[in-house]
């Protein structure tokens, strides 16, 4: 028996990865975010499945129903949003089954900052632009950031920001990132990318409130910060340059030997 904590990607059904599908299609317990994971993902469960929303339940009673399925000897799928190596809180789920000694493995799925630039057309990593992304958050109910963590701090890198959770604290975002960025730097706001219903918004850091209070987004949303996606004028990567030499492309290389 085992419990797998399951990334069923960004949104779109179809992009949750082929190991992650087949083992919600073979585990007798299903345990889904039921408010970021698509129904049609946990559908693929066996038909006597038990499949259950863990929106409304606290972690011990998540824990429990796995030790009830250890002592059953059935395998779970836990299924969360995302990649759930990140903000999945899987991390005080595994601790508690390494206490109970029940099996547990991760099974990675495409994060939602991956998906939403998917979305939007985005490289996030440009040649003398930014070679940098900086993945956080800002502090919430749920969890507070250490001063080393803030925007204050992160933004004097001036890379690539894909700040979660953190849709209610644009104040904040504009207030810290302004300095280092300026507030004409280009912003994205991503709500639900992937989804049918998804929203893009480009706007600015002067101008994203505003435009977000119009859109009337309040949830599940990602904030893209930075000069990549407002940038034409970047240079080519040496990558595929024909003078750029690697193990695989030697400069000189015979062609014929």
């Amino acid at each position: 028996m085992k419990v797998y904590f399951i990334g069923a990607g960004p949104g779109a059904a179809d992009l949750i990865t082929v190991r992650g599908q087949n083992l919600i299609k073979q585990s007798p317990v299903c345990i889904y975010a039921g408010s970021l994971v698509p129904e049609e993902i946990v559908a693929q469960a066996p038909k006597n499945a038990k499949v259950i929303d863990s929106a409304s339940l606290n972690l011990d009673e998540i824990i429990a129903l796995m030790q009830e399925a250890f002592e059953r000897g059935e395998d779970v799928a836990r299924v969360h949003s995302g990649d759930p190596s990140i903000y999945g809180a899987i991390g005080e789920q595994m601790r508690r089954l390494k206490t109970l000694n029940i099996a547990y493995e991760i099974v990675p799925g495409v994060p939602a900052f991956a998906g939403a630039a998917a979305r939007i057309g985005a490289e996030l990593t440009l040649p003398n632009i930014s070679q940098t992304i900086i993945l956080t958050r800002t502090s919430g109910k749920a969890s507070q950031l250490s001063e080393f963590e803030s925007l204050e701090n992160l933004g004097a890198s001036k890379a690539t920001l894909a700040i979660h959770l953190s849709i209610r604290n644009l104040t904040y975002v504009k207030e810290a990132l302004s300095p280092h960025y300026g507030e004409d730097c280009p912003v994205i706001i991503a709500y639900r990318a992937t989804w049918e219903d998804e929203k893009i918004i480009r706007t600015t850091l002067a101008n994203m409130k505003a435009d977000v209070r119009k859109a009337k987004i309040t949830r599940t949303a990602l904030i893209f910060v930075g000069e990549v996606f407002g940038a034409n004028d970047f240079i080519d990567s040496s990558l595929y340059d024909e003078s750029f030499s690697h193990v695989l492309r030697n400069k000189g290389k015979k062609k014929n030997k």
